[in-house]
């Protein structure tokens, strides 16, 4: 299993970077607009469409269509842990269906200071058997612009 990890500092509250990342409304805020995302379902753990907050069980169905080349791609993640304690949060979501064979991604945040640590840490393989597995560490290429955008922008929405 292939691992990428990112972490950054954003200038903010923990409570204000949690909330923030709570919601599908912040996904689309940090996600580049050359990956043209279409977020097509959102269902809470009971099932219930839309809800206003991400918890355990949530489900988000998405497409992309990166620089508007080819297909659409699709993409349903499970949010599978969501925990706040103290000065610590984290939640993970899992790709249920989608492009990898394996898609883990944990987002754990920590108050510092009065700022808060992001850290982004993806546990994935791509599709292909053994020899996509051997080339799945190369796909930090591709990882780093996406989530070195996704810090900035976080930066810059929620920094005073």
């Amino acid at each position: 299993m292939a691992v990428y990890t990112r972490r950054g500092r954003v200038d903010a509250p923990l409570s204000d970077v949690w909330e923030f990342h709570s919601t599908v409304d912040g996904l689309r805020s940090v996600t580049p607009g050359f990956l043209d995302l279409r977020v097509e379902r959102v269902t809470g753990p009971g099932g219930d469409p839309d809800p206003a907050e991400l918890e355990e069980g949530a489900e988000i169905t998405m497409s992309m269509r990166p620089l508007g080349v080819g297909p659409r791609v699709r993409w349903t993640s499970r949010i599978v842990e969501r925990r706040s304690h103290g000065d610590e949060a984290l939640f993970a979501d899992e790709m249920v269906e989608g492009p990898f064979s394996r898609w883990r991604h944990v987002h754990r945040f920590a108050a510092t200071d009065g700022a808060t640590v992001v850290e982004d840490r993806v546990e994935y393989r791509l599709p292909g058997g053994r020899a996509g597995a051997l080339v799945s560490p190369l796909a930090w290429v591709g990882f780093e612009p996406l989530f070195a955008y996704r810090h900035r922008r976080t930066r810059s929405l929620l920094e005073q």
